[in-house]
């Protein structure tokens, strides 16, 4: 039957896809990236949290798009649940808030209730945290349903024993070598124009376009699969971020790790470059390994070096091969941490870090 619907709708919902999905637009992004900042500053509470914090004493874990499914073929995070598991009792017994970016439930390829079933361990997890008053849920693009459908409430009952807010941002705030720092986190699919509409668009998309896309295995052009949409969008956060005063942004949504401005792959062709000037002939070795494994992958070095150090990605938590990455800060540290496994047992692994009071932020 499914066979039959793709010979018959792929041309025109492909069409649909890539006339109203996700596509970096800078005017839309700025717009949109602007108008929440400006809402959860002037209404605190409403659209966004705003969550002052000491940078010695304080610590946030953040991670997001772990696309939790039905634990069958199509689910992108069943080789990872077992790493973000391990991630949680971690952070939860080092005190860490943990700030879920969003997409963390699959609800346009499945129905609520099936990602219930499948993920019970995970939102006992999560239930921890939100006993502990340390969790902030955002919601995404594919989990725009917490943010839009009148049912939520009666959703998130279930799963985690009350009606949590969820919001499409959060703002930390804290001061860094007396100067003012603000961390400003959302999903990132702002300015999208399927899933920044009104009321109507976004009820199209989460309860009607998404399932549609979904049941029929027809991947639009988004940046989680495009790599050049991938670096378009990222650019375009980053332009924007660097343009605010004493701010970095952090967001989740292209599935691509960024440091410091700089995705993974940029930031190894820096460390390479380091390791020649030094002769370090086996850190040649292991980086040139891991760049050509990146380049296998399929990703290219996005045109922009990061002028400042103002734009985050978190990555994901639903990689082909169970890793999971995210952003750790903590001890005035900002880091890119992964968690893998080796010999069954879950790790976590440092990717880079720096101090927050060396960053080059806007001002």
């Amino acid at each position: 039957m499914r066979r039959f619907f793709q010979c018959l709708l792929y041309k025109p919902v492909s069409y649909l896809a890539n006339r109203f999905s996700s596509r970096p637009n800078k005017t839309r992004v700025n717009k949109a990236l602007s108008a929440l900042y400006k809402n959860i500053i002037d209404n605190p509470g409403k659209k966004g949290l705003v969550i002052p914090f000491d940078v010695s004493t304080d610590k946030f874990i953040l991670l997001s798009d772990q696309h939790k499914g039905a634990r069958d073929g199509a689910d992108m995070f069943a080789r990872s649940a077992g790493n973000y598991l391990a991630a949680l009792d971690h952070y939860f017994a080092e005190n860490f808030i943990y700030i879920n970016l969003g997409d963390s439930e699959e609800l346009w390829e499945n129905l609520f209730v099936t990602v219930k079933r499948h993920n019970k361990a995970t939102f006992e997890k999560e239930k921890l945290f939100i006993e502990d008053d340390r969790f902030v849920k955002i919601f995404g693009n594919h989990d725009l349903y917490w943010g839009n459908d009148p049912l939520a409430p009666v959703s998130l009952m279930q799963i985690y024993g009350r009606a949590i807010r969820v919001y499409e941002g959060a703002l930390l705030q804290t001061t860094v070598n007396n100067k003012p720092l603000e961390i400003f986190m959302t999903h990132g699919h702002q300015g999208d124009l399927q899933s920044d509409g009104n009321w109507f668009s976004k009820w199209f998309v989460s309860d009607v376009w998404g399932p549609l896309q979904g049941f029929m295995r027809i991947n639009p052009n988004t940046p989680a699969f495009n790599n050049q949409l991938k670096t378009d969008h990222n650019r375009i956060m980053y332009e924007w971020s660097s343009q605010r005063n004493n701010m970095l942004l952090i967001t989740g949504h292209t599935h691509q790790p960024v440091f410091r401005s700089l995705t993974e792959l940029e930031n190894l062709y820096i460390r390479l470059d380091s390791a020649k000037q030094t002769n370090d002939t086996a850190k040649i070795i292991e980086l040139e390994r891991k760049i050509t494994g990146l380049h296998l992958q399929g990703n290219t070095p996005p045109d922009f070096n990061g002028y400042l150090d103002t734009y985050f990605n978190t990555g994901c938590c639903c990689f082909n091969d169970g890793d999971i990455t995210g952003i750790e800060i903590a001890d005035g540290f900002i880091r890119l941490i992964k968690w893998t496994s080796h010999k069954k047992i879950s790790q976590r692994v440092v990717l880079e870090e720096c101090r927050l009071d060396e960053l080059k932020a806007g001002g």
